[in-house]
């Protein structure tokens, strides 16, 4: 299956969208206590692209060997991603690892795009 994955996040809310085919899931979140207002914009968009990945393989969007089309509106994270930029981020770092292990464990088939 294809699905076209879009994120976005701030200091207080982190949102994502998945179009697969003709149907469209949104969801929009309130950061939990401990992130919220204590994040950067780049952070918040890294938890949004982690929470939303996680979501939508645990309610079956995307399942195993699905291929995503991430789009991404920050080009410091499709370069990271991408290109395996490296980002002097702690908080980052971990996230990354986090969405690459969702990625592996699922063998999902990756596309990224800067928009």
């Amino acid at each position: 299956m294809d699905h076209i994955f879009h994120f976005d996040g701030d200091s207080e809310r982190i949102s994502w969208k998945i179009k697969t085919g003709d149907s469209i899931s949104e969801q929009n979140r309130e950061h939990v206590e401990m992130y919220k207002d204590k994040v950067t914009n780049l952070q918040s968009k890294y938890i949004a692209f982690h929470v939303g990945l996680f979501w939508a393989i645990g309610v079956f969007i995307i399942k195993n060997e699905d291929s995503v089309k991430v789009k991404f509106n920050e080009k410091a994270m499709f370069e990271h991603f991408k290109f395996n930029k490296e980002i002097d981020d702690e908080f980052i770092k971990n996230r990354m690892r986090f969405i690459k292990q969702l990625i592996s464990q699922r063998k999902l088939k990756m596309e990224f795009e800067l928009i």
